[in-house]
């Protein structure tokens, strides 16, 4: 099932995504997705609606360099053990809304990422038991002013303005995360090619250790990573990130007025 959020003309509301192309339609969940969903009976075609950040989590909880060719590229070997740091709530935009660099930073890079979306409240899961606690996946975009990761030498300001967390098209909640392709496209040109069976540290395991440090609760959004090719982004430029079963996921950039 693809799981979004849209703005109808009746208001905002969850909804399943159903169909190919010109047929696609979005079907009104009463609600929230969590559980087994229900329907309201109404629905819009897609082309009628606007496409919303799929999920709007309490927390982000992100992963470093955890591909090992972007651990080279920042300069550093690859850690024995997950590096989680956090974005706020406040960053998540949707689909097509612009990316906005702050006239604080002069390099604002992309980064490309699978994203998973937590489907409940867990604590303390074992890594066996993880996909238990998954709603689905997710496309994001780890965007980070670069030169303020580097001064600051902890990244809650680079990683944390509004706008830096892109998230959608939609969450999937069917697809088999082990081994997709992550394609980051800037202006067309493709910047990062990679997959998700390049890993350091897999899924089941990012869930676990995450969930022993804090509560995750509905909704939530764990980043995975990126892998290497992380460059700047200028005003005028789009950024499209596509994960293979997933969907494509696509924004502007502009500068602040």
């Amino acid at each position: 099932m693809r799981l979004g959020r849209v703005a109808s003309p009746d208001g905002v509301a969850f909804v399943s995504i159903e169909g190919d192309d010109g047929d696609t339609v979005a079907r009104e969940i009463a609600e929230h997705p969590f559980g087994t969903p229900t329907f309201t009976g109404r629905s819009w075609p897609l082309a009628d609606v606007r496409l919303l950040a799929p999920i709007l989590p309490s927390k982000v909880i992100c992963i470093g360099k955890n591909y090992a060719a972007h651990a080279e590229e920042m300069g550093g070997p690859a850690p024995a053990d997950p590096v989680i740091f956090m974005k706020p709530s406040t960053s998540v935009v949707g689909p097509n809304l612009p990316i906005i660099l702050p006239p604080s930073s002069s390099q604002v890079d992309y980064e490309g990422e699978l994203a998973i979306v937590i489907g409940g409240v867990f604590k303390n899961v074992p890594a066996a038991k993880a996909h238990s606690a998954i709603l689905g996946y997710t496309v994001a975009n780890d965007v980070t002013a670069r030169d303020q990761q580097r001064h600051d030498g902890q990244w809650t300001r680079a990683k944390g303005y509004d706008t830096f967390c892109p998230l959608g098209p939609w969450i999937e909640t069917s697809v088999d995360p082990s081994d997709l392709e992550i394609v980051t496209e800037l202006d067309g040109e493709v910047k990062q090619r990679s997959r998700t069976s390049l890993l350091l540290h897999d899924i089941p395991k990012l869930i676990e250790w995450v969930s022993t440090v804090m509560t995750l609760l509905p909704g939530d959004v764990i980043l995975t990573g990126t892998p290497e090719g992380v460059g700047p982004v200028r005003e005028g430029q789009t950024v499209s990130v596509t994960v293979e079963g997933i969907g494509t996921l696509t924004n502007p950039v502009a500068t602040k007025r």
